[in-house]
């Protein structure tokens, strides 16, 4: 239910504010896929990486996960969450992110300043606060934070930022599905 009202929520208050228009789709693919490389890496690389106090913590949070055990092999339980993670969560967090707050920071009447709009404070504060929404995951959400504003500042496309979002989230959720790696659906 939770995922039907969230899609018409989003549908009826944004359909006259996104732009689905795409400048360089297979550019936007490719950054969603090195985002989620960038993503999983620390972990992959270094396996007690997230046991630091730099990770986990009452500050940013602990590490666990959000799905219960009994629905992991759930098929309409992944469905659903793999459908907010691909085609909800990348459009929302752009539209709050890149295409409201990048430029609220720029000027309180963002309307007024183009997308893609290139300001060090605002630009800093948003990758900042996006890496803050990441809990244990801080660090790599500031890269991802770092990249996405540097894709909508590049390409002036909400689109291409959602596509490459939606491409990261749809990697993270495959590696997270496959690999039994749930730690990284907090």
């Amino acid at each position: 239910m939770r995922t039907v009202v969230l899609a018409g929520v989003l549908a009826a208050a944004s359909r006259s504010v996104i732009s689905f228009r795409l400048s360089q789709p297979v550019s936007s693919i490719l950054l969603g896929i090195a985002v989620f490389a960038l993503w999983i890496a620390p972990d992959a690389l270094f396996p007690h990486y997230r046991q630091s106090w730099l990770f986990d913590n009452s500050f940013v949070g602990t590490l666990g996960n959000s799905i219960e055990p009994g629905l992991r092999g759930d098929k309409l339980s992944l469905i659903l969450r793999t459908f907010r993670a691909v085609a909800l969560v990348p459009v929302i967090e752009e539209l709050f992110w890149r295409a409201w707050l990048l430029r609220w920071l720029i000027n309180p009447r963002f309307e007024t300043v183009p997308l893609g709009a290139w300001a060090a404070g605002a630009f800093w504060i948003t990758a900042l606060l996006f890496a803050s929404e990441h809990g244990p995951y801080w660090d790599v959400g500031l890269m991802a934070g770092v990249l996405y504003n540097w894709w909508m500042i590049r390409t002036k496309s909400l689109g291409d930022c959602i596509l490459a979002h939606a491409v990261t989230n749809a990697c993270l959720t495959a590696y997270v599905i496959a690999g039994g790696h749930w730690e990284y659906w907090q």
